[in-house]
């Protein structure tokens, strides 16, 4: 009797399906929930992108209307209810806010015609529009909050673009609204509390849902790529976006010293607004005939499980999903001991060398090490586990049902 009872809807909303790590965090949440018998959206602010065509076809997807700047401003005004009105000034004042601040009422629209029990968000800015458009609807919906990223070191990156500075002041008013706040890293949910004055207890800590047997399927799948056929020199890889905070240029510079001293290769999977910069270091070094960057790839674990090495060369991370995803094939790590994740994903070390941010030295140095005496590759596996696709789901019940 109790199977026929029909369970909550449980919403996710982010502001696109571009390719990152916290679109891939969302599809498998929402397709372990909807595999569990939840009827599922996604709620994205922009259709299309890379992984949208990897939404699960028992996932219903939504693409939200944007507002007008000056309603967009006006409902954020009326639906914060921050008592002083300094501290909207990030919202309320720039020509160019943010664009997902635009769709505050397009999401209440949203709750008020599907009536989700739970809307689970992701990233500072989705936050805000969540409990806002929440507050907007004015129906019963759980909302639960995730951070994905070290909230001190994006704003100290974009330091240039004022109203970040009073993005914590904000952000702490609106989290005390939310059922619960999610971090996914014990980094991350320190340094939102230590960034945003939110008590450390208010924040949990729940790791990103990463391992799967799905993942382990195409993982077993070899590259259509010559570097990988016998013989050839080691393969190191790299993936992600081509961004200043991903420091490709530091692994670029560190492969071209290890390249001086040893056959190599290396591949970065990915794409961004760096690429023209970064194709001219590799010019610069001479390398081109060692590193190839074929941009986005549908089916990075190919890679990851036939490599000889992966490295991140981050400033900073939250819970970097791609360390997890190189652990699960088996393959070496070397990652820069950045925060946050690195250091809680390679347990200080033990699945992989830490080296200082933007030491390409070091870097070099670490990456040869680990090429002359890599470790088992089953054991990596077998630290992978802990950040399986069932563990987050459970602990992502008891946030959104109270199980």
């Amino acid at each position: 009797m109790a199977d026929s009872i029909p369970k909550p809807r449980i919403a996710f909303f982010v502001s696109t399906l571009t390719a990152g790590g916290v679109q891939r965090v969302t599809l498998s949440l929402a397709g372990g929930f909807a595999d569990a018998g939840h009827p599922v959206d996604i709620v994205v602010t922009q259709g299309g992108g890379d992984y949208e065509k990897h939404v699960p076809a028992n996932v219903n997807l939504h693409v939200l209307e944007p507002s007008g700047i000056l309603q967009s401003r006006w409902l954020a005004w009326r639906t914060a209810r921050i008592p002083s009105a300094v501290l909207l000034k990030p919202v309320l004042l720039p020509f160019r806010s943010s664009r997902v601040l635009r769709h505050i009422g397009s999401l209440a629209g949203y709750l008020i015609r599907h009536r989700p029990a739970v809307l689970v968000s992701g990233m500072s800015y989705p936050n805000l529009v969540a409990l806002w458009a929440r507050n907007r609807a004015g129906v019963p919906v759980r909302v639960v909050v995730v951070e994905h990223n070290t909230l001190s070191q994006t704003i100290k990156r974009v330091r240039s673009r004022w109203r970040w500075r009073y993005l914590p002041a904000v952000l702490r008013n609106a989290y005390r609204q939310a059922d619960s706040v999610v971090a996914v890293s014990n980094g991350v949910a320190d340094d939102v509390a230590a960034t945003t004055g939110l008590p450390r207890a208010a924040i949990r800590t729940i790791y990103n849902p990463v391992v799967s047997s799905a993942l382990t399927e195409r993982g077993a799948i070899r590259p259509d790529d010559d570097w990988f056929n016998p013989g050839m020199p080691p393969v190191i890889v790299g993936i992600g976006r081509l961004t200043s905070a991903k420091r490709f240029d530091v692994l670029i510079r560190a492969f071209a010293a290890l390249r001086a001293e040893t056959r190599a290769h290396l591949l970065i999977l990915g794409d961004g607004r760096e690429r023209s910069r970064l194709e001219a270091l590799v010019r610069e070094l001479g390398v081109e005939d060692s590193i190839r960057m074929p941009g986005f790839v549908d089916n990075p674990y190919r890679y990851l499980s036939h490599a000889d090495l992966f490295v991140l060369s981050s400033d900073y991370e939250g819970l970097p999903t791609v360390v997890i995803e190189a652990l699960a094939c088996g393959c070496p790590v070397v990652s820069t001991d950045c925060p946050s994740g690195p250091r809680e994903i390679l347990d200080a070390g033990a699945f992989g060398e830490l080296v200082p941010c933007g030491d390409d030295e070091q870097l070099a140095q670490a990456m040869a090490r680990t090429l002359a005496a890599p470790p088992d590759r089953e054991r990596q596996r077998t630290r992978a586990q802990t950040f399986s696709v069932d563990a987050s789901l459970a602990r992502y019940r008891e946030v959104c049902f109270d199980e």
